[in-house]
């Protein structure tokens, strides 16, 4: 007699979540984003205080420009909705989103206190129209910390996360972590910012993850204990 597997395989967990409370993860995806390019978009037109430019380092020296890293770029908006469809209940959905909001207020309120913008790169825009899509979109200030970096390192930690929690082979967690570092690279060889940015956004986006999920398990290990105690 064959002995059924004790849980299914991790794909199949994953796809069982997906379509839990989606209108809630949908609508609440397109307010949050919406919201929030609202402040940034106003932040960066209307600087409150005097820009400062931040400084090319070494390693900005040594990560050339390359217009295909776009894709990357752009697939950010792809990576960050990965966590929200993979949650099952109204409560982590909430507190995602709550963790992922105050990783962005905290970047909008730096925006506010210390506008800063990339150095002018040498480089003519219009023989890469993508990438002068991009920059006629979203100029290059905002730049400390990265928000786009901040989310992504924010997102891949939660990820990373969830797809142990379903079981899932050390492949997938390594995908993960490729598609994390190349949003990241991207926003270096774009020359959307500097390597001081993307340091801020590494920082910004570990802390507020390992806060998020540091308070996730305490609310799970109290919920256990006083489950055991009835």
């Amino acid at each position: 007699m064959r002995i059924p597997d004790a849980q299914p395989p991790w794909y199949r967990q994953a796809a069982a979540v997906i379509p839990q409370h989606v209108c809630l993860k949908g609508a609440g995806t397109l307010l949050f984003i919406g919201l929030f390019f609202g402040a940034y978009f106003y932040l960066l037109k209307f600087p409150a205080y005097p820009i400062t430019v931040m400084p090319y380092t070494l390693l900005d020296r040594l990560i050339s420009f390359q217009p295909l890293a776009m894709p990357l770029y752009i697939s950010l908006w792809v990576y960050v909705s990965l966590p929200p469809i993979l949650l099952a209940t109204r409560r982590e959905l909430y507190a995602y989103g709550l963790a992922m909001a105050g990783t962005c207020l905290a970047a909008l309120i730096v925006f506010y206190f210390w506008p800063t913008a990339v150095p002018v790169a040498d480089i003519d825009w219009t023989r890469y129209p993508g990438v002068d899509f991009l920059k006629n979109m979203d100029a290059s200030g905002n730049a400390f910390p990265s928000l786009h970096v901040a989310t992504a390192i924010f997102s891949g930690i939660w990820l990373h996360h969830l797809l142990r929690r379903f079981g899932g082979p050390q492949w997938i967690l390594l995908v993960n972590w490729i598609w994390c570092v190349g949003i990241i690279y991207s926003t270096l060889a774009t020359r959307q910012h500097v390597a001081v940015d993307m340091w801020g956004g590494v920082a910004l986006g570990g802390l507020t993850a390992y806060l998020s999920l540091r308070h996730r398990a305490h609310a799970e290990s109290a919920g256990q204990e006083r489950r055991l105690s009835l």
